[in-house]
């Protein structure tokens, strides 16, 4: 993140007005200018239990969420702080603090549910902040998590068969969920379970063990339990003593270090170097990584789906984000193709070797840089759009490096031909032996022509232009010169006739050299984009398995934790749904689409462009 881009405070990204939620503009411009990956880590809680504290000491800061000291919420919506990450070059640290849960002035849960939903769906990671102990009390205020299967959707209810499909979404809300931290502010019990001393870890996994007796009370005591133990793919506990008396909690704002419960300090230290280094990267369902740029279109699209009464989908909004991303993709990729070419259009008129060899480096210098970008193009069809506009800005250059080859040469041959017009005005043709003195004069205009560097691509065309106009005139001089016997004329009409047919040949011989460099090119072209392609198949296929290993290792680990509890039910149900995921992991190593779809697609398209590109060039020659 540059210094140009770091934020001087928090400001608002989603407002709440009267329930109703939008998208701040102005947060949007900043996540625009952050190009690169951000770890966006989301604070829920009930209002008025520190929340907007902690993520000031995330951000390095003293001061910047609002703090509150009474028993109103001080956050509403939700505020953004974007900082620089302070242990990854290359990355933004992006800070959410959401408005309190369960705020008495809102009086509203419908609305508490989607600030929450929101917090989870833009995430990396999740910190649940509480008061005092993990009790049930505790687990029944985080009720938000057992609606989020109503509140988020994983595919397009299109591609949904039926609520064995709705069952199967949330088995794998595993696979994009955020990481989960449940911080305990003013913590006075001893970590002890039984009078044996437990980690905080443990603790919380004490507290979300589930009950075996299967009736209504023990269901409704399971349900937010089971949720936080299936949907998120890991867990962690912070426990904080209270930071400074009673006294001076009031103004926590201003309290300098040494005023702090020393545990304090050292609990936050130990939570925010955590959060630091296991927060990941925000990735979107596929497993790409979120620039700043995508978090603002991700949030965006969001709020809008839920604002129009509708459910979001994980699977729309990738499709919405790849369709905005890819075509913003070809567009810059197209931009570096164009500056380049500029660059080499300054010099005009080029040789076709320098001409051609610009435009496959910055072509594939432009497919390089779409590719960075672009994500889900499944079809190719982006990519064949960047193609598209890359042939076409070539075929227009091709045509002006031709014009200004022409238009130079033309020039050249009037400087040259300065003297021999003037001589022929004159008359000095005219004389016995004139054309002797003709031919001299023009085969040397032809020499000094061809000793001129730099003619361009159109120099053995405009010399072959040269000769024909000039034929007429060199004939008439010719049967006028009193000088040569007819038999002399015959053999100079043969010369003249086997000196055009000479430049003739030279000329289709540049143009087939042309057009074999231009296919050579263009194979070498194509051949890199596949290499390209298969690049990035290669790095999504991987992400893709990261995603589905994260899903497998957390389900196997509550698999072990329900048979050492006695769930075998439950364990068996975690069972057939890890069968499943590695089934998906086979498919991925195996290529799947890329291989099916995607590879015959760009082959064809391979063999067919450089014909196609050849045969655009050769219709714009002929009309001429």
């Amino acid at each position: 993140m540059s210094q140009s881009r770091m934020m001087q405070r928090p400001i608002c990204l989603v407002k709440n007005v009267c329930g109703s939620l939008e998208v701040c503009k102005d947060a949007i411009e900043v996540l625009n200018g952050i190009n690169e990956p951000v770890v966006v880590i989301s604070i829920v809680g009930l209002y008025r239990t520190g929340k907007s504290y902690l993520m000031n000491r995330l951000a390095g800061q003293q001061t910047g969420f609002a703090l509150g000291n009474t028993i109103e919420s001080k956050t509403k919506g939700i505020w953004m702080y974007c900082v620089p990450h302070p242990s990854e070059a290359g990355r933004t640290l992006v800070l959410l603090d959401t408005e309190g849960l369960g705020d008495i002035d809102k009086g509203d849960s419908q609305n508490d549910g989607w600030i929450f939903c929101l917090a989870v769906l833009l995430s990396s990671t999740l910190v649940y902040n509480s008061r005092g102990t993990i009790d049930n009390v505790a687990v029944e205020q985080l009720h938000y998590v057992t609606e989020l299967t109503e509140h988020i959707k994983i595919r397009s209810p299109s591609s949904q068969a039926g609520a064995d499909e709705e069952e199967e979404e949330d088995c794998e809300f595993v696979r994009f969920f955020p990481s989960f931290v449940w911080v305990v502010r003013d913590f006075t019990l001893g970590l002890e379970i039984n009078g044996k001393k437990v980690t905080e870890d443990e603790y919380l996994d004490f507290a979300l063990q589930l009950k075996k007796v299967v009736n209504k009370k023990n269901n409704n005591y399971n349900l937010p339990r089971h949720c936080i133990r299936s949907y998120f793919p890991s867990r962690k506990c912070f426990v904080f003593p209270s930071p400074a008396s009673p006294e001076n909690m009031g103004r926590l704002e201003s309290l300098q270090e040494q005023e702090l419960v020393p545990g304090f300090l050292e609990a936050t230290g130990h939570f925010c170097e955590y959060i630091f280094v296991r927060s990941a990267v925000k990735t979107l369902k596929g497993g790409h990584r979120v620039t700043g740029k995508l978090l603002g279109q991700l949030a965006k699209i969001y709020v809008e789906t839920i604002s129009s009464g509708n459910v979001p989908c994980l699977e729309n909004a990738v499709v919405a984000l790849a369709n905005l991303e890819n075509q913003a993709a070809v567009e810059e990729a197209l931009q570096v193709y164009k500056n380049g070419m500029e660059e080499v259009k300054n010099k005009f008129p080029v040789t076709l070797n320098e001409f051609t060899s610009e435009h496959q480096k910055l072509s594939n210098l432009a497919t390089s840089e779409f590719m960075k970008r672009s994500f889900k193009d499944e079809k190719a069809e982006y990519l064949k759009k960047l193609e598209d506009a890359i042939y076409g800005h070539y075929v227009i250059l091709t045509d002006e490096n031709e014009i200004a080859s022409e238009k130079k040469c033309r020039e050249l041959f009037e400087d040259l031909s300065c003297d021999m017009s003037e001589r022929l005005k004159n008359g000095a043709y005219s004389q016995p032996g004139g054309y002797e003195d003709y031919c001299r004069d023009r085969d040397a205009i032809i020499a000094l022509y061809r000793k001129e560097p730099n003619k361009g691509v159109r120099a053995e065309a405009v010399l072959n232009e040269f000769l024909n106009q000039r034929g007429p005139e060199a004939n008439a001089i010719l049967h006028a010169d009193q000088k040569l016997t007819e038999n002399d004329k015959k053999i100079q009409e043969e010369k003249v006739k086997a000196s055009l047919l000479e430049q003739k040949c030279k000329e289709e011989e540049e143009k087939r050299i042309e057009s074999e460099r231009m296919h050579e090119m263009e194979q070498e072209r194509h051949e890199d984009r596949i290499k390209q392609m298969e690049e990035k198949f290669n790095k999504e296929r991987e992400q893709l398995q990261e995603e589905t290993e994260r899903a497998i290792e957390s389900k196997l680990k509550e698999r072990e934790a329900y048979l050492n509890k006695g769930f075998k039910e439950k364990a068996e149900l975690l069972e057939e749904e890890i069968k499943n995921l590695k089934k998906q992991q086979h498919e991925e190593k195996c290529g799947g689409w890329f291989k099916e779809c995607v590879m015959p697609l760009v082959s064809t398209f391979t063999s067919i462009l450089p014909n196609l590109l050849q045969y655009k060039l050769m219709m714009k020659r002929l009309s001429k």
